[in-house]
C-alpha cells in the first residue's frame, strides 16, 4: 500500500471578482478582497483526488502537508474531508512571504522528516502565483525523478503509470519510485467532501511543525531564506482606444483603412 503526500496551498479565491483584488505598492502584495474567504488551490485539490483515486483502489495512506501562517482550520482541512488521512501544517511567521525555492525546501524537509513515501503529489501550478516550480523543486531536493502535468495516475508496485498532458496530445511514463508528480485540470473535478467527512474532519486536529521541527533555521525559510526579488507588483492598466475611417464609399474605406493601419506599422 502507497504511502502518499500531497502538498496543498491556501489562496485568495481565484474565482472572486477581478474588481475586488487590490495592490498594496508599499508592501508589493495583494490584498485579500473583502468578504472574500480563502480556499484551497483547485489544482491542489485535484493532487488530492488523484491521490484519493489510488487509495480507492489500492489502499494506503495520504498526508497533507499546508505551508503558511495563520492558515484558516476550515481551509486546510478540507483535504481531510475529501478523504485524507493526516495533516501537517507547516505554520510559523517564518513560513510567511516564501517564493518557489524557500517554499519547496521548507516542503522537501517536512516530507523527509515524515520519511515513508511512494508518492508526492503538487498541483501542476499555484492558482495565485501560476509560477509551477513548487513540486520540480521539491523532487530536485530529495533527489528523485518528477513528472509533471499528468492527467492520470496509476500505482504499480515500485513504481507509477502517469498520462502526462502535453500541447498536441499526452505522453504515457513509467517512472520508479518514490517520485512527484504535479497534477494538471485533466485529471478531472475533485470529489465534494461528505458530510461523514466534514464530520471526521472537524475531530482531527492538524500537526503543527516550526521551522526546528523540521530540521531547518528561521533563515532557510519564507521571506529569509527566498532566492528571488519582487521588484514590483501592480495591476496592468488597460486602456481601449477607437478611431472610425470616414469614406464615401466601401472602396474608398478599405483604402483608408489599410494606409492607417500602415502608418501605425500594423501592416
Amino acid at each position: 500500500m502507497p504511502n502518499m503526500v500531497v502538498c496543498c496551498k491556501q489562496v485568495i479565491d481565484p474565482e472572486a471578482p477581478p474588481a475586488s483584488f487590490k495592490i498594496d505598492p508599499a508592501t508589493n502584495k495583494v490584498v485579500p478582497p473583502p468578504g472574500v474567504p480563502p480556499v484551497i488551490s483547485p489544482f491542489d485539490e485535484q493532487a488530492v483526488e488523484a491521490a484519493l483515486r489510488i487509495k480507492d483502489k489500492h489502499g494506503g495512506k495520504i498526508t497533507v502537508i499546508s505551508l503558511g501562517n495563520n492558515l484558516l482550520r476550515d481551509v486546510v482541512k478540507k483535504p481531510l474531508s475529501m478523504g485524507a488521512d493526516e495533516l501537517i501544517l507547516l505554520e510559523d511567521p517564518a513560513f510567511e512571504d516564501s517564493d518557489s525555492w524557500s517554499t519547496a525546501y521548507a516542503l522537501a524537509m517536512a516530507i523527509k522528516k515524515i520519511g515513508q513515501y511512494d508518492l508526492i503529489f503538487c498541483g501542476r501550478q499555484a492558482a495565485d502565483w501560476d509560477a509551477g516550480q513548487v513540486g520540480c523543486g521539491i523532487a530536485e531536493i530529495l533527489g528523485i525523478p518528477c513528472v509533471t502535468i499528468a492527467k492520470s495516475v496509476e500505482f504499480m508496485d515500485g513504481k507509477a503509470k502517469v498520462e502526462r498532458v502535453i500541447p498536441d496530445g499526452y505522453q504515457v511514463i513509467e517512472v520508479a519510485l518514490p517520485a512527484v508528480i504535479t497534477v494538471s485540470n485533466e485529471l478531472g473535478e475533485a470529489r465534494y467532501a461528505t458530510l461523514k467527512g466534514i464530520m471526521a474532519a472537524a475531530k482531527k486536529q492538524p500537526i503543527v511543525w516550526k521551522p526546528a521541527d523540521i530540521g531547518v533555521s528561521p533563515s532557510e525559510v519564507g521571506t529569509a531564506g527566498r532566492r528571488t526579488k519582487l521588484v514590483k507588483l501592480f495591476q496592468p492598466v488597460k486602456e481601449g482606444k477607437c478611431e472610425f475611417v470616414e469614406a464615401d464609399s466601401p472602396a474608398e474605406a478599405g483604402a483608408k483603412l489599410a494606409l492607417r493601419l500602415r502608418e501605425a506599422k500594423l501592416i
